[in-house]
């Protein structure tokens, strides 16, 4: 795809996407009344809506953590011991599971400047938006980044790498030889397209030995957000609107997530 074909495109399916945009309402399934089974959904709207956030559970990955992200819901408040309604309590890191990152997680004068997640921009969070295959046989340095060829105007790109294939996020020990991006890859980006949010299928966007150069590369100048821990199997490359929203969280670097694309 060239250049000048692919910024109408991106116009075009944003005009589309928006018109014909519509939610299942479907919540349960019944065989009995008294007995309703919850549907539990990757992918809605015939195919339309697939949601790339992972689903929180105990036996998650979570930072150098060999056995998961532990147990992280309480029900201090349950109608099974006479109080008047479920009240569930929640406790775990912001950057667990499929999250967002805010310019102060590594740049502290950032930090105690108040650049957290309430500052972060959704209309880069939400819009046009391409899914990429990534080479499997390398961290995402300047040389993959070139390879992939992606266009000027390209704001948004999600990246698909060896880690889906590996199924790292599903696994409860945490796996510091997952791929993410080197420095000199974060640099290039930065440099030479127009991207603003990137997307990855791992903890971190950064390789385990780029942890802080990669990460500082792409936080310095404010204006990319980063977003980790996204669940892409299964979901075909290309073009899709994407839908992010971060907590509300006042004074907090990081914030859990809920990310979807639609066609």
């Amino acid at each position: 795809m060239t250049k000048t074909m692919f910024l109408p495109l991106l116009l075009l399916h944003q005009s589309t996407a928006a018109a014909s945009t519509s939610v299942s309402t479907e919540c349960t399934v019944s065989t009995m009344d008294d007995y309703p089974v919850p549907v539990r959904r990757e992918v809605y709207g015939d195919g339309r809506i697939f949601d790339i956030s992972h689903r929180y559970t105990m036996d998650m990955p979570s930072w150098e953590r060999k056995d998961g992200l532990g147990r992280f819901l309480w029900l201090p408040a349950s109608m099974k011991n006479g109080s008047l309604a479920n009240n569930s309590l929640m406790k775990l890191p912001t950057h667990s599971g499929t999250h967002v990152d805010a310019p102060g997680h590594m740049i502290d004068r950032y930090f105690d400047a108040g650049f957290d997640v309430d500052t972060l921009d959704l209309e880069v969070l939400n819009g046009p938006a391409l899914l990429v295959d990534v080479p499997r046989d390398s961290n995402i340095t300047a040389k993959v980044m070139e390879s992939l060829k992606i266009p000027k105007g390209v704001r948004r790109v999600l990246f698909r790498t060896l880690n889906t294939d590996r199924r790292l996020m599903f696994k409860s020990e945490y796996d510091s030889s997952y791929v993410g991006f080197t420095t000199e890859g974060a640099r290039w980006l930065v440099k030479n397209t127009d991207i603003k949010l990137v997307g990855v299928d791992f903890l971190s966007v950064a390789c385990e030995d780029h942890m802080v150069s990669a990460h500082l590369e792409f936080f310095e100048s404010r204006e990319i957000i980063l977003v980790e821990g996204l669940k892409l199997d299964d979901v075909p490359t290309g073009i899709y609107n994407v839908h992010c929203l971060p907590l509300r969280l006042l004074g907090a670097e990081g914030s859990p997530i809920r990310c979807i694309l639609i066609k």
